[in-house]
């Protein structure tokens, strides 16, 4: 059940899901909730386009992240770029098979 308020409206993981086309499109705030608690939380973006300042933020802060789940794990160059490719290839059969 989508709730509206006067700025706000509240849906379910499931609804958000379900519904995500229509309701990306929306320009109020939608709260997403899982289990009646906040899961998270969506801003429509104004503008057309994402300023250069934002996705520079974005990608230093995921590229960090990243960084240190590389490094916890030990894992080498080589070995990620395998998995990756195993990945894409398990992906792509499994692809062609629906």
């Amino acid at each position: 059940m989508i709730v509206k308020s006067d700025h706000m409206k509240v849906s379910t993981v499931r609804e958000f899901r379900d519904n995500a086309t229509g309701m990306l499109r929306s320009k109020d705030p939608i709260l997403v909730t899982r289990r009646g608690r906040l899961a998270g939380i969506f801003f429509p973006w104004p503008e057309g386009a994402v300023p250069v300042e934002l996705k520079r933020e974005v990608f230093s802060v995921l590229s960090e992240q990243v960084r240190r789940q590389v490094s916890q794990t030990g894992a080498s160059e080589d070995e990620i770029l395998t998995d990756f490719e195993s990945w894409r290839k398990n992906r792509r059969e499994t692809r062609r098979r629906c």
